[in-house]
């Protein structure tokens, strides 16, 4: 597999930066040109052909040049971009813009307003999650003689809740017995949230690696908490913003991402695993897993309550968007309604 090196790397950082700034593929001679690097269109041209054969950039059908693709912008995104930190004077300016005297309705509505208005694309406020749900005690007992099996989890201090699930075969009562006491015994006094995105991404992928009581355990509790219901909304301004970008401006993809904001479900999920992160986290494109959502990148960071997260707030726009600016604006903004919200009586 062929390496990034420097010289590569500054020649993608310039190509990413021209694209973000004017939209348009960025040809060989425009990058020889600009990068600073004193190297020929041809030496150029041969570091692209690199940088395509890795999947870093790609060629439009109708222009010569190139454009970053998913996985270029995540390697500028995680490596080659600087952050620049909001001046003294741009925070005030929005802690001054963020409605803190209303109800909390008021507050988040204005959060999401004010993350549009400054960057031009659509801002989204998760509504706070009232009460962080504790797993305390889960038990596994088998329904009849099917594949059914009744669920007992025991969440908080003293709350019960119960749910049916189908398995794909069936199994002993010793095995569920062995199931439930694994479960509990990693999981007991975290979060629903955490457990949930534990199970689904790192225990998961080691499935093959593991006994068979373990396998078990990960099957069911991946039935148990990926579909768990919420009962948590968000406030979303300014999808409108949207259409005034020509990448997102085709019809048919306007109204899948419309469907999305309006049904909210695959929304919801996405913001709610960024609940479990402690700072801001970038979906670029394909990386959000939803077709709706393909031709965008979500900036997100979350918000605390007497120091726990309660939900996160962010930025929904194209792949093409000032991760730069809009990186700091988003963490700083989820700062300021944290501040607000716990100044509250």
């Amino acid at each position: 597999m062929l390496e990034i090196n420097e010289r590569a790397q500054r020649l993608l950082k310039k190509l990413v930066e021209a694209y973000i700034r004017d939209g348009q593929p960025v040809g060989s001679r425009a990058l020889a040109r600009d990068s600073g690097l004193n190297l020929s269109s041809a030496t150029v041209r041969n570091i692209m052909i690199d940088l395509e054969e890795l999947g870093m950039v790609m060629s439009p059908h109708t222009s010569a040049g190139r454009i970053p693709t998913t996985k270029g912008y995540r390697l500028f995104v995680d490596a080659l971009l600087k952050i620049r930190p909001l001046q003294d004077q741009e925070v005030i300016l929005l802690k001054n813009q963020l409605n803190i005297n209303g109800k909390m309705e008021d507050l988040l509505e204005s959060a999401s307003a004010l993350l549009s208005d400054i960057t031009r694309m659509a801002g989204v406020v998760m509504v706070p999650r009232r009460d962080i749900s504790v797993l305390r005690q889960i038990e596994f007992l088998p329904l009849s003689d099917d594949n059914r099996v009744l669920v007992i989890a025991v969440v908080n201090e003293r709350e019960v809740q119960n749910r049916i699930i189908t398995t794909a075969r069936r199994y002993s009562p010793a095995e569920l017995q062995q199931a439930g006491n694994y479960l509990t015994a990693m999981f007991a006094g975290k979060d629903l949230c955490a457990i949930r995105n534990t199970v689904l991404s790192e225990m998961s992928a080691a499935k093959d690696e593991i006994n068979s009581v373990m396998q078990s355990a990960i099957t069911m509790a991946g039935q148990v908490f990926s579909d768990a219901p919420t009962e948590t909304s968000y406030v979303l301004a300014g999808q409108t913003n949207l259409m005034d970008f020509t990448e997102l401006s085709d019809l048919a993809k306007l109204r899948q991402l419309f469907d999305a904001f309006n049904k909210k479900n695959d929304i919801l999920y996405l913001l709610d695993q960024c609940l479990c992160a402690e700072s801001a986290q970038v979906f670029i494109g394909a990386e959000s897993d939803y077709e709706a959502l393909e031709e965008c990148s979500v900036v997100t960071a979350p918000y605390m309550i007497d120091g726990k997260l309660v939900g996160v707030l962010g930025v929904i726009g194209p792949t093409r968007m000032a991760y730069d600016r809009v990186i700091p604006i988003v963490d700083v903004t989820a700062k300021l309604l944290s501040a607000a919200l716990n100044q509250r009586p």
